[in-house]
């Protein structure tokens, strides 16, 4: 059951999709576009409205933040600069039919207040749901320079305090209902904390149990625990999330072990729901951030379609959500150049495999 639930082993690689073409075609050319002092949303295509209403609602797509130009023809009409569609490109991107979830990622870098958060639910539908990162004082075991170097040993990580107060309070009070997925991404860690990982397992624990329950505020709503070292991938703390009643946050990252190897996790705390996070291209190494950015910016097509990936991941996603799990999986910009090229793709995945085993 849970072998044929969790995609079973690794098949070969499926030829691309007929309807999401590998090499999607140009976006308008730069003469011809569109300047506009307000964001409208580019009309899909019939296609990507079925494919939109043969996915099971538990299911919420998205990407990884939504304030992208080079989304035009995407998801927006026109020519917007980041800033605009800072302001305006959120309630355009939930209009979008595939698009029912986003990570809030810019909470990563300083926590967000509840009156911003409320601001970001009242743009989107009842039914979209947000995946929220916590902030990186709680998150990272090292204090660090804006150039990214680990300086000195933060004495905030993992605390039970701030992160009530300035990630799960905040989030609660601001999305309500609307809050899916609260991911706390461990950021990678010192070989000296490594080599503690009981303690540092231990200290986890203390902090997850010191959270507020979420569900009174938000019934979808699951604290998700994302890791960035292999090391942190046993049934120690399988357990401990197990007890805390939080899930791991499947992380498709080139630090981490291929999907496969990570599905133990998620069978040991089978049932729940399904954290997918995206994030970037094994092509690049697991230092390929500033990489990525340069050849695929303006992140408006695909430049390393991951194929056996989206298949690998549509079929933990159909193996859950046909049996009632809700899956918040979201999907970066250096995933394979383009989030919203690489949404559908997944969409479209999903979709042929609900079809061919449908639940019994």
């Amino acid at each position: 059951m849970q072998d044929d639930l969790f995609g079973g082993p690794p098949a070969a690689p499926p030829s691309p999709p007929s309807s999401a073409p590998a090499s999607p075609p140009a976006p308008t050319p730069p003469a011809e576009r569109k300047k506009s002092a307000t964001v409208t949303a580019q009309p899909q295509d019939e296609a990507v409205h079925a494919l939109a209403r043969n996915l099971p609602p538990t299911l919420r797509l998205g990407t990884s933040s939504w304030t992208y130009p080079g989304w035009q023809g995407l998801v927006w009409e026109g020519e917007h600069s980041d800033t605009q569609l800072s302001k305006q490109g959120l309630a355009v991107y939930a209009q979008h039919p595939l698009m029912r979830t986003v990570s809030i990622d810019r909470s990563f870098y300083r926590p967000l207040t509840a009156s911003q958060f409320e601001r970001y639910a009242s743009q989107v539908p009842d039914d979209f749901r947000f995946v929220v990162k916590a902030p990186s004082v709680v998150t990272d075991a090292l204090v660090r320079s804006e150039d990214g170097r680990g300086r000195q040993p933060n004495p905030a990580f993992l605390s039970p305090y701030l992160a009530r107060s300035e990630c799960v309070e905040p989030a609660l009070q601001g999305l309500g209902h609307k809050l899916g997925a609260l991911v706390f991404q461990l950021s990678p860690l010192p070989l000296a904390q490594l080599d503690r990982m009981p303690l540092l397992l231990d200290r986890l624990r203390t902090m997850l149990l010191a959270l507020p329950s979420l569900a009174p505020q938000a019934p979808d709503g699951v604290i998700a625990v994302e890791v960035r070292d292999p090391e942190w991938l046993t049934p120690d703390f399988a357990a401990v999330l197990r007890e805390c009643g939080a899930t791991y946050c499947l992380g498709l990252h080139a630090k981490m072990p291929p999907l496969q190897q990570q599905l133990p996790l998620l069978r040991a705390l089978w049932p729940g729901p399904l954290v997918c996070r995206w994030n970037l291209n094994p092509v690049h190494g697991p230092y390929g951030y500033e990489d990525a950015e340069r050849l695929y910016e303006p992140y408006n097509r695909l430049h390393h379609p991951d194929l056996p990936t989206r298949a690998e991941l549509a079929s933990v996603i159909a193996g859950m959500t046909r049996r009632g799990q809700n899956a918040f999986v979201t999907i970066s910009n250096h995933a394979e150049g383009s989030a919203p090229w690489t949404v559908r793709g997944v969409a479209e995945e999903v979709a042929a495999a609900l079809a061919a085993t449908p639940l019994r």
